[in-house]
């Protein structure tokens, strides 16, 4: 026995980084709450943003409002992101930046505030998210079209690759892919695809720079390719999610190897991190929310092999609104249990050999091939976006159709239903934390005394030669948004500067390239109560489906837009980013019956308001319905300005709201073309 191999490694591993998904209200409140993570023993920070800033708007745009502060921190230029930074080192901390099409412009900042702090960029550590294409297809957070969202991404990778070393330029991100319905499959494909546009794209960057196929060039993609990160999802089925995690490192040292001939084994590496499923946390019986965030975890730490390098999990309370710090203290302590208490870091890969395992991800591997493949035929990622979104439509309401028919559990929303009451969500907020409406407008001041004490001619200077280098594909624009964040402009001026040459850009819906329904008793039945409403308005029922201000979640709105499709109904639906205005007018022109409005924002206190005053100011009439992420001591408010019913994500039956949207309008006499209904990508359980 004693010659025998120990099934211990040497010595217990180092635990993964730890980090918490944070930032609210302001800098200031948000750089409190970080010192105090780090004190906790968070080991890396992971900035959330605020609606505004991730789109490339300032606090006092029209389409910011009611957004500022909400689900992350506003930062508007230099000033905002050295108060988020300070009292904090850079030059040891890793700053994970959850940003995509407006990542040039805060890695700017970050390397201006580590100026600031005498730290030089050469010396920075940490990630930006920087995945535009995932943005078009599951989050909405875009800003510019797709050509013009690559070249930004391709520049950021050439300039960081040799002048910010230690930082990973971009997240390939497949979380939101899950998040927006993908199966394994699906978010191992596309994940993949992605990665392709974004390398080729930066190997032409380097490639302009270099000698096209040489040395030179050649190493400087291997370090490129070597500092492109993953961020993924893990959902509850944490086995087939491990082989997930298996398949996705196969094949990215296929990729490396074989289409940018890298050879060094540590630029093969499939470096990822992880925030487990936000989209199966439900606000019936939330405490229930912990066991599966435990559970998760456990697909992306069991096996050594596939064990992510850092770790970021969601807080119980997500379905219900924004966690306070003690919530995601609870998150913390979860990790530092798994990591310090469990025996998981003492072995070698424990699946080695697993009969069951290898055939999990042989299985997987089969089917992401042949969905990459399909990608490919579409032309790559890029110009396979509305392939890509049909796609994660129907299978997202695959998914909700599974769990309406009860053949998918879930625990405490459509089985196991009874529950005691919960003090969790006892206190006057309901269990979350609310962000005081005085933030805005205090937001708003700050940036009109940030603007009027600065040199306005450097600051018009610097844009200005930002907007030469955006006209000039040869020009690398890293470099003039550095100078512009050091002018001291901000967040809306850089990206205005941007849009005016490169456009604006509105990403496909997919609600017109998914796939008609089957055919079953609950469509059919609700089919004939719509042919029956039709018959008594004299005309298809008509509804209005609307994502009022910067919520680009949308995954929710595109089901009940699907449905209502699907049930006979005539769907107007837009897509995101939407003013009250613009919803009011859509609504008269078209003449529909209803329209629905999704806010998973937090938002919706100050937005439908907004909404339904345009509406009457329209002549506009007709009920209006509600959905989102909405706590219930909200649900007055709501009801009192006009709201006729709310959804939140406890109301997991689309079938169900169908028919209450039916039955309004029947009561209703359906006589007031122009009304408005609302409904929220929570109340398909689409919350993220």
């Amino acid at each position: 026995m004693s010659g025998e191999k120990s099934p211990r490694l040497p010595e217990r591993e180092r635990p993964w980084m730890m980090r918490t998904y944070a930032g609210h209200s302001t800098a200031k409140a948000s750089n409190e709450l970080y010192r105090r993570n780090l004190a906790k023993g968070q080991t890396g920070l992971s900035v959330a943003f605020d609606l505004p800033t991730q789109t490339g708007y300032d606090p006092d745009d029209e389409l910011a409002r009611g957004e500022v502060g909400k689900v992350g921190v506003p930062i508007s230029h230099r000033g905002d992101m050295a108060a988020l930074m300070d009292g904090i080192p850079l030059a040891e901390m890793n700053t994970s930046m959850t940003i995509n099409a407006t990542a040039a412009w805060l890695l700017a900042l970050y390397i201006v505030a580590a100026e600031g702090q005498g730290v030089a960029q050469e010396s920075l550590q940490g990630t930006t998210q920087n995945d535009i294409i995932k943005e078009f297809l599951a989050r909405g957070t875009y800003a510019f079209p797709p050509g013009a969202s690559m070249r930004l991404i391709a520049d950021m990778i050439a300039y960081t690759v040799e002048r910010v070393p230690k930082w990973n330029p971009i997240n390939i991100c497949s979380y939101h892919l899950q998040e927006a319905g993908a199966t394994p499959v699906q978010e191992i494909a596309y994940a993949m695809s992605n990665a392709i546009a974004v390398l080729d794209g930066a190997r032409e960057r380097v490639e302009r720079a270099h000698e096209p196929g040489g040395a030179e060039a050649q190493q400087l993609m291997e370090q490129v390719f070597g500092r492109i990160s993953f961020f993924v999802n893990a959902g509850v089925r944490f086995v087939e999610e491990h082989a997930k995690l298996r398949a996705m490192s196969i094949l990215w040292e296929e990729l490396g190897r074989e289409r940018y001939g890298v050879q060094d084994r540590r630029h093969l590496r499939f470096r990822y991190g992880v925030q487990v499923n936000s989209l199966g946390l439900t606000e019936a019986q939330p405490e229930n929310n912990v066991q599966r965030i435990v559970l998760e975890a456990l697909a992306v730490t069991l096996g050594r092999d596939a064990r992510a390098r850092a770790i970021q999990l969601p807080a119980w309370n997500e379905a219900l609104g924004l966690p306070r710090p003690w919530d995601q203290q609870w998150s913390l302590r979860i990790q530092q249990v798994l990591a310090y208490e469990t025996d998981i870091l003492e072995y070698p890969d424990i699946f080695e050999g697993s009969i069951v395992m290898d055939a999990l991800v042989a299985e997987l591997l089969d089917g992401a091939r042949a969905e990459m493949a399909v990608v490919a035929e579409h032309g790559g990622a890029v110009e396979a976006v509305a392939y890509m979104k049909g796609a994660l439509v129907d299978s997202h309401r695959e998914r909700i159709r599974r769990i309406e028919a009860g053949e998918q559990v879930v625990v405490g929303q459509n089985r196991f239903t009874e529950s005691e009451e919960s003090p969790l969500t006892a206190d006057a907020e309901g269990g979350i934390l609310v962000v005081d409406p005085a933030v805005e407008a205090q937001q708003i001041e700050d940036l009109r005394a940030w603007r009027a004490g600065r040199e306005q001619a450097v600051v018009e200077q610097a844009l200005a030669e930002l907007a030469q280098a955006a006209q000039d594909e040869t020009q690398n624009l890293m470099t003039a948004t550095i100078a512009a964040a050091r002018a001291g402009a901000t967040t809306g001026e850089w990206a205005g500067t941007l849009r005016d040459v490169f456009g604006s850009y509105r990403a496909p819906t997919g609600v017109g390239e998914a796939a008609a329904a089957p055919a079953d008793a609950d469509l059919a039945e609700l089919r004939e109560e719509v042919s029956r409403l039709e018959q008594k308005l004299g005309r298809r029922p008509k509804i209005l489906v609307g994502k009022p201000g910067l919520d680009g979640h949308s995954n929710g709105a595109e089901q009940i837009a699907v449905r209502a499709r699907d049930a006979g109904m005539d769907v107007v639906y837009e897509g995101i980013r939407l003013t009250p205005a613009q919803i009011a007018a859509s609504a008269l022109q078209e003449g529909v019956h209803v329209i629905g409005l999704s806010i998973l924002s937090g938002s919706h206190r100050e937005l439908i308001p907004a909404v339904i005053d345009a509406l009457r100011e329209a002549g506009v009439s007709a009920p209006v319905v509600v959905g989102g992420i909405i706590p219930e001591q909200d649900v007055a408010a709501l009801r009192e300005a006009g709201v006729a019913a709310v959804y939140t994500p406890k109301d997991f039956d689309i079938t169900r709201i169908m028919r209450d949207i039916v039955e309004l309008l029947d009561a209703d006499g359906a006589a007031t073309d122009g009304a408005a209904v609302a409904h929220s990508a929570a109340s398909a359980n689409g919350a993220a």
